[in-house]
């Protein structure tokens, strides 16, 4: 069967009751407008111009170009160049407008990658400027009606030139035809996929202030510069974002393959003080699962695009949350330092696990993130936003650095993105393999919770380091399943009348842990 190819990738809004019209707005919609391409002024009389088609491409280009545009105070972006017959079409209105046949760029050149610019409408209403780098120079990608073939939908006329939402990546796995492998569309959203995916998992070039009181900021790119690639060549991006609070500028190294990687450099450039910064930032879908279909009434198993947040921290512990779909937003932070990885991941690869046959959830990337070098003290932060629809993307991962960033300093990080179907270094210990939860005895819960991995079911002393931060654990029993390699640990909480439990779960044997630790947030 063939991996699902959106043409309308799943909303990247985060949508749950309590911001989704905010999420959706913010994030997708009113981010409309921005920067023209080159023929046009930049996002505003007084922002920075962008560098003239034919201009060298020197290193440090975007980085000079975001330092001086954070030294400038934030001009918004324009929002009513787009026409309603664009920002009223609806998701299957706007998935009818698609790249004609033969129309990618390098097309024609037998290179390894073709780039399809992406029509503004629908959601995606802001404006990127796109620009190709070959030979070493600057060649604007002006917007040409001629690239799209629509169905039933006539492109409205253009007095100036409206540019592009983003950007598709075509690319070829081992040597085949080629298919989809990256997109670039929304706020300062991007996903990739590996051999024989679909899309799902998305990635954030830069996260400011999500769920906070003071209000999330959406950054958005403004401008793109694609490297023509070599031959056997990464596919190389820059990109320039900006936002009320920051600018940043972000070299991006695409690789395809079995397991996709994604080096990303980039800098920040603080315009006001930051007191909440994102790095890493990714989201993910979680409707219902095995272990939590709260008012699923579905006829699939379930339903997400994301089954768990797994972290490594900068003392080797191997870390499984998994995630949920709950009644009301909740947030998490794993403090730690020097994180040495973490990342939203789809364990689940069996059909049966889902019994979906147009999503195919099953088929959906791993996203594991790398740090590359010392990234300090901070936390490993997990949102999850409930949700009544599986495109919202309601869960929402990140690095949150301890420290601040004042009005006009500069933070410089780098990192690797796997898109993957497991990480490149599994956990060298039992992982787990499943989470269920259910009404116990005398209002407590019932939690069965697996663990998978040679050896674990073996006849032996293990010792259970089973605790809960509120509430009580009042049994613990443990089950073998040696024909599986599987070992299951069933407890009961009493929550006493808490709101919320923290739970925590590994196995040991003299001291050495044999499992990952299971953490858990149970509420109501």
């Amino acid at each position: 069967m063939t991996p699902p190819n959106p043409d309308f990738p799943d909303d990247p809004s985060a949508a749950g009751p309590s911001r989704r019209t905010v999420l959706r707005r913010a994030g997708l919609a009113a981010l409309a407008g921005g920067l023209a391409t080159y023929a046009l002024p930049a996002f505003a009389d007084e922002a920075p111009a962008l560098p003239a088609d034919g201009t060298p491409f020197q290193p440090g280009l975007v980085t000079d170009l975001a330092r001086a545009l954070a030294k400038r105070a934030y001009a918004a972006p324009r929002t009513d160049d787009l026409p309603d017959a664009l920002t009223g079409l609806n998701r299957e209105q706007y998935a009818a407008i698609r790249s004609r046949p033969g129309s990618a760029v390098w097309a024609e050149a037998g290179l390894g990658f073709t780039v399809e610019p992406l029509h503004r409408g629908s959601v995606f209403r802001s404006r990127v400027a796109l620009a190709l780098v070959e030979d070493g120079v600057v060649r604007a990608l002006p917007y040409d009606p001629a690239r799209f073939e629509t169905e039933g939908l006539a492109l409205p006329p253009f007095r100036e030139d409206p540019g592009y939402s983003g950007f598709r990546v075509r690319a070829r796995f081992r040597g085949g035809d080629l298919s989809d492998f990256a997109m670039f569309q929304g706020a300062s959203f991007f996903r990739a996929l590996a051999t024989g995916q679909g899309f799902g998992v998305t990635a954030r070039a830069l996260t400011l202030r999500p769920a906070d009181a003071k209000g999330e900021e959406f950054p958005e790119f403004r401008a793109i510069w694609i490297e023509r690639p070599a031959p056997g060549g990464p596919l190389v991006v820059h990109a320039l974002v900006d936002s009320p609070s920051a600018a940043a500028a972000l070299r991006m190294s695409l690789r395809p393959g079995d397991a996709s990687l994604c080096d990303v450099e980039g800098t920040v450039f603080a315009r006001a003080a930051i007191d909440h910064l994102g790095l890493g930032g990714m989201t993910t879908s979680y409707l219902f699962g095995p272990y939590d279909r709260r008012g699923a009434d579905d006829a699939r198993a379930g339903a997400y695009s994301s089954g768990g947040l797994q972290i490594r921290t900068g003392v080797d512990e191997a870390i499984w949350r998994p995630v949920r779909n709950p009644e009301t937003l909740q947030i998490s932070s794993f403090v730690d330092e020097n994180p040495k990885g973490f990342g939203l991941m789809q364990r689940a690869r069996d059909y049966s696990v889902f019994q979906d046959d147009v999503q195919h959830w099953e088929w959906r990337p791993s996203l594991w993130l790398e740090p590359l070098g010392a990234w300090g003290p901070g936390a490993v932060t997990l949102l999850e936003i409930p949700s009544d629809s599986e495109f919202n993307e309601n869960v929402l991962a990140y690095w949150r650095p301890k420290a601040t960033l004042a009005a006009g300093a500069e933070m410089p990080f780098s990192y690797r993105q796997h898109w993957c179907w497991q990480p490149p270094e599994p956990p060298k210990v039992a992982l787990v393999s499943g989470t269920r939860s259910g009404r116990g005895g005398d209002n407590r819960r019932l939690f069965l919770v697996d663990f998978t991995g040679p050896g674990i079911a073996a006849p032996g002393d293990l010792q259970t380091q089973l605790s809960a931060a509120s509430g009580a654990i009042t049994s613990s029993t443990l089950y073998r399943y040696p024909e599986r390699d599987t070992l299951r640990v069933a407890f009961e909480l009493d929550p006493k009348g808490e709101k919320s439990c923290e739970l925590r779960l590994n196995l040991q044997r003299a001291g050495t842990p044999l499992t990952e630790t299971w953490l858990y947030r149970w509420t109501p």
